[in-house]
């Protein structure tokens, strides 16, 4: 497994202790406990995405979206029928699981549904006004900081 030393970008920035943790967190998870249930991330336009994950046999109540701290986390567990069945081949193992998603700053669920077996999460990144760029015009007035000399 590989290992990055984080410390310079520490020692020479300020705020970026997130995206530290997201690496490490990144180099450090299990590929092989990650594959269940499959899903695709994809772009539907200018700062709109879908989450899309494939979970066939389950039903509404069976799932579960949670957001904190800039994680997504979308869980299944089947519901106990109480029927006993008698299988004479499973390969539907329906199992439950687990799947996380770290969502980048300003990023909201817009909404969720299921159908045909995928569950669909909607996502939309919202940058406020104030974070936006702005473009500013050159003139002959300093405007505040003229107001603000003359005293």
């Amino acid at each position: 497994m590989a290992t990055i030393d984080l410390s310079p970008l520490y020692r020479s920035s300020v705020g970026f202790d997130r995206m530290a943790s997201l690496l490490d967190a990144a180099l450090r998870s299990d590929t092989s406990a990650s594959g269940y249930p499959p899903y695709n991330i994809e772009s539907t336009g200018e700062n709109q995405y879908v989450i899309t994950l494939a979970v066939a046999g389950f039903a509404e109540d069976e799932l579960e979206l949670e957001v904190e701290n800039g994680v997504l986390r979308v869980q299944g567990k089947k519901a106990d029928d109480g029927e006993q069945r008698k299988y004479l081949h499973k390969g539907i193992a329906f199992r439950g699981f687990e799947r996380k998603f770290s969502l980048a700053e300003h990023v909201e669920i817009t909404g969720a549904k299921l159908e045909n077996g995928l569950l669909a999460i909607g996502l939309v990144k919202r940058i406020p006004e104030a974070m936006k760029a702005k473009r500013i015009a050159i003139g002959q007035s300093l405007g505040a900081l003229e107001n603000n000399s003359d005293s």
